[in-house]
């Protein structure tokens, strides 16, 4: 599969899946092939990392599946785009659970630094040096590739923390470093659910014959995963995380953006095609933050795709609307960039819990302070958000009413 950072190759692809993304999505959708040859993995849709930074919308993505099946021949592929939009919504109400991430990583990382032993285990993990043949195909995958598929990322988080017993932030900063889609909210919730944290008490067993019957279309063969914990207590932690109200900024109209303004586009909103600005801009900002995800950084397939995506978009923005285009980089200050176009005003599209956030916000927060930002927020996100207090139920019973409330139907 080619990860071109662009929308032209985002709608690429999703026109490619268009046709299996029916009821032969829902049939053949927990089977892990392989990367394979060319394009590979037919069965997933694989639009995770142009969904993640923004070159492609949710709802776009959902109007094109409605438009060739019905909802009920959809409803897993439907079911998968939620999720995401679900757990976004989920730590939008709980940002403790990120920075409790964030701390308890620093100190599994610490642990590992000076514990000879453990350090030696971390290292045959990450390496795919285990012995546990698939768990070291997937280690060796994501390294080389930037992408696993969504199955095997449950079975390798379950081995990781019930059969080689490391800390499951270590794992999760893992995936963070390598995946191209690794989402701030997707990726901390997915661990902590296989872990038994998110759905307390219920976490999940990887087993062999589990990951043979699902492996069993790869090149080689099914993986094999000897030695697997048959049975293992799911993880408990002390702290319950109280639920706060949400703040979702209101809808933008033309009239919050009648004065000239930089539209600024960042890792997780790199193109400005899913954002339907209701004005112009008069400059165009990249703000690519990739490195901060990880206390390592980024590996260079990530880094590469994010930096590229927020490249492109901007080349595009600047482009479509006819204005200057300009670069933020880290540790550069943000006021001399809006002077330079005589513009104060910035149109920000939402910057959600995770590293985003935390490596832009500081620097944007004085202008929020005066007034100067208008924060974007798409119509799924504000519909679905305020229904993702605990389970995916309550999301996934609405559904329906979502996708009508926001415009997004079957194709007559």
């Amino acid at each position: 599969m080619d990860f071109t950072p662009t929308r032209e190759a985002a709608l690429a692809r999703l026109a490619q899946f268009l046709p299996s993304a029916g009821r032969r999505y829902a049939e053949t959708r927990n089977a892990d092939d392989g990367p394979g040859e060319g394009t590979g993995r037919r069965n997933v849709s694989q639009l995770s990392p142009w969904l993640h930074a923004g070159t492609i919308g949710a709802p776009e993505v959902l109007a094109a599946v409605l438009g060739q099946h019905s909802p009920r021949a959809a409803e897993k592929f439907i079911a998968e785009v939620f999720w995401r939009i679900y757990f976004k919504g989920y730590l939008e109400q709980r940002p403790e659970i990120w920075d409790d991430y964030r701390t308890g990583r620093h100190a599994a990382i610490a642990a590992v630094e000076c514990n000879a032993g453990l350090r030696t285990a971390y290292s045959q993990a990450i390496e795919g040096r285990t012995g546990i043949e698939a768990f070291d195909a997937w280690a060796r995958e994501l390294a080389e590739t930037g992408y696993l598929h969504n199955h095997a990322r449950m079975w390798f988080a379950s081995i990781w923390i019930f059969t080689l017993r490391l800390d499951w932030r270590l794992g999760a900063d893992f995936f963070l470093k390598h995946l191209m889609d690794a989402d701030a909210a997707s990726n901390t919730l997915s661990w902590r659910w296989v872990a038994g944290l998110h759905t307390k008490g219920k976490n999940y067993l990887a087993r062999a014959d589990n990951i043979a019957r699902y492996t069993a279309g790869r090149a080689g063969g099914p993986l094999t995963a000897d030695g697997l914990a048959e049975h293992a207590e799911p993880l408990s932690e002390l702290h319950d995380y109280a639920r706060r109200k949400l703040d979702m900024p209101a809808p933008a109209s033309a009239a919050d953006l009648a004065r000239p303004f930089a539209l600024l586009l960042h890792d997780e909103a790199a193109h400005h095609a899913p954002l339907a600005l209701p004005a112009k801009p008069a400059l165009v900002i990249g703000a690519s933050r990739p490195g901060a995800r990880s206390p390592g950084g980024a590996a260079a397939l990530a880094r590469d795709f994010a930096g590229g995506a927020v490249a492109n978009g901007v080349a595009e923005a600047a482009a479509a609307y006819g204005c200057p285009a300009v670069e933020w980089r880290a540790g550069e200050p943000l006021m001399p960039l809006l002077a330079s176009a005589g513009v104060e005003r910035i149109a920000l599209p939402y910057l959600p819990t995770g590293w985003t956030r935390d490596a832009l916000w500081p620097d944007i927060a004085p202008f929020a302070a005066e007034g100067l930002v208008v924060t974007l927020l798409g119509d799924l996100d504000r519909a679905t958000w305020p229904l993702a207090k605990a389970g995916f139920f309550p999301v996934a019973k609405a559904i329906e009413g979502l996708l009508a409330e926001c415009g997004i139907a079957e194709a007559g």
